[in-house]
């Protein structure tokens, strides 16, 4: 497949409605009033020809009780719909481990993963069961990812790895240890998927962290490494206008997904 031709769904299977003081660090920094605000919740897929890398999993029905966010369709029934079952064995990336992102891992049963090994390193250390970390995650399914690896399944790398022509997976940090970005080489050009080290387009715009990160000044760090990839598109990882941006997804996901770097 030419490196190029990569396109992106993004699927939006769950939102949040909270305070803008719920989702910025110290937000009364800032000093402006308090406001509604939505965190929406996006796995991604990439399509090239037959070709499909998934990133990221979404949260389960579980982890989104147990934490009152909402389902607006359950993450493996919108791959269904797509036509990439998670029981497929296509690559999955994971961008971090925490529960939104690794909620269904476990029916990835026949896939490869690629993470990051800082990042998996971290979340089975004893650090990860303090409350600060515990929150967001979820050892059952950290238990998946080792479950993976004792299977050989999961490849943990450091640094940047090409998972194939025209996607490059990048270790960034900040957010969590290993958290990663996803370089992708579309025919509308470069877009580089976020995942959690831009929650919102508003951290980009205005230096605004989100209320957890692991490393704090790495996490500006990577505010700024984003920034200067002045010719590439980025999609951040819980904006609620994400979908808005890019052309909608007809069809059984109509309303849920929207279709990134198709030629304009």
């Amino acid at each position: 497949m030419a490196a190029d031709q990569w396109e992106i769904v993004v699927v939006r299977h769950g939102t949040r409605h909270a305070r803008r003081s719920d989702v910025y660090m110290n937000y009364g920094f800032y000093g402006e009033a308090d406001d509604d605000f939505t965190v929406d919740y996006y796995l991604w897929v990439l399509r090239n020809g037959e070709q499909i890398i998934h990133v990221d999993t979404g949260y389960s029905q579980a982890g989104a009780a147990k934490r009152g966010r909402t389902v607006l369709i359950d993450p493996l029934e919108a791959l269904r719909r797509l036509g990439a079952s998670a029981e497929s064995g296509n690559p999955l990336v994971v961008t971090h481990a925490h529960y939104d992102h690794i909620g269904n891992v476990a029916a990835f049963a026949n896939s490869p993963i690629y993470m990051s090994g800082a990042e998996l390193e971290f979340w089975t250390s004893d650090i990860a069961t303090r409350p600060l970390f515990s929150h967001y995650g979820d050892q059952d399914e950290i238990a998946d990812l080792l479950a993976a690896e004792h299977e050989g399944r999961l490849v943990a790398f450091s640094g940047r790895l090409e998972l194939s022509p025209g996607v490059e997976l990048i270790e960034i940090g900040g957010h969590t240890p290993g958290e990663l970005v996803v370089s992708v080489q579309t025919r509308a050009g470069e877009i580089i998927l976020a995942g959690d080290a831009a929650h919102f387009r508003e951290e980009l715009d205005r230096d605004m962290l989100f209320q957890s990160m692991a490393d704090v000044p790495q996490s500006y760090r990577a505010l700024d490494w984003l920034r200067s990839q002045t010719d590439a598109c980025i999609i951040t990882g819980h904006d609620a206008g994400e979908l808005d941006r890019f052309t909608p997804l007809d069809g059984a996901l109509a309303g849920h997904a929207a279709v990134a770097g198709r030629a304009p």
